[in-house]
């Protein structure tokens, strides 16, 4: 059976309907029963923490596996899982020896897509893996963010979004565990920090107990009144406090912003706008 690449033309994953519904309509699948011995998790599953099975374990020991795992034959008579690793853990936690499957034969690519979109329908990740899986996409698959949500259904600001999330540097993301940010809007704040530098600070000024939303939206816009004056930032000269102009040495460019605020803007202002607009561009 030839391996068939992406998903099929067409599809738009939504989330008032489930991606097996879908892909099954356009794939050929065989439905079997497996040994649940011959079956192994996808090591590139987008979800790193699988929760409490409890409450799952005792729903198969009672009624079985109502929603078979998607499978993908990988040689010697063993499958690898493209979706419902919960569902396999939970069978063998129920002592289950088989469990029913759907097997694709399908590419990397589509297992990945496969993988990423159905935690995000069932919103099983957690703000990291999801942030972390969209990378994955963008980064081994060569993927815009364009692209990454028109397949998972999102719009690309709020992929470009989790991407600046997941290019959050290691050291950044201990801060933020050790500090209890969790918000996305928070995480955002953090992100739009022009540098790594600039990421410490931020976190170091907002202290180590557990920062409050407010409390860490106001650190990213201080009162201007004591900062740096928009004159010394090449202000417009026709006196425009929301405009920033900067033309290169050279002639070659000129650069304007323009601040959607009514109060003046500052270098750090300026430095956010510009790292924005560099991420957004980048990503294109």
């Amino acid at each position: 059976m030839s391996s068939k690449r992406g998903l099929p033309t067409g599809i738009k994953m939504r989330h008032d309907s489930h991606y097996v519904e879908e892909l099954a309509k356009t794939q050929r699948t065989v439905g079997k029963v497996l040994p649940i011995d011959k079956i192994a998790p996808n090591p590139d599953q987008p979800r790193t923490e699988i929760g409490d099975l409890t409450e799952l374990t005792n729903s198969i020991k009672q009624n079985g596996v109502l929603e078979p795992l998607l499978v993908k034959p990988i040689g010697d008579g063993t499958w690898m899982i493209i979706a419902g690793e919960r569902r396999w853990r939970a069978s063998n936690l129920a002592g289950l020896t088989e469990v029913p499957c759907i097997e694709f034969d399908i590419d990397e690519k589509t297992i990945a897509e496969i993988a990423l979109i159905e935690n995000l329908q069932r919103k099983d990740l957690t703000l990291w893996e999801e942030a972390d899986g969209l990378a994955y996409l963008a980064e081994r698959f060569e993927y815009t963010h364009e692209e990454i949500a028109k397949k998972i259904g999102k719009s690309r600001t709020t992929v470009t979004e989790s991407m600046a999330i997941a290019g959050l540097p290691e050291a950044i993301r201990a801060k933020c565990f050790a500090a209890e940010i969790t918000a996305k809007s928070a995480l955002l704040e953090v992100a739009r920090q022009f540098d790594e530098q600039a990421m410490h600070d931020f976190l170091d000024n907002l202290g180590k107990n557990k920062p409050k939303r407010d409390e860490i939206r106001r650190a990213a816009r201080p009162d201007k009144k004591s900062k740096e004056s928009p004159a010394a930032l090449h202000q417009d000269s026709t006196n425009n406090a929301d405009l920033f102009r900067y033309e290169s040495a050279d002639k070659e460019f000129s650069l304007e912003i323009r601040f959607n605020k009514p109060d003046k803007y500052d270098k750090r202002d300026v430095l956010r706008a510009l790292k924005e607009v560099f991420d957004d561009t980048k990503s294109q």
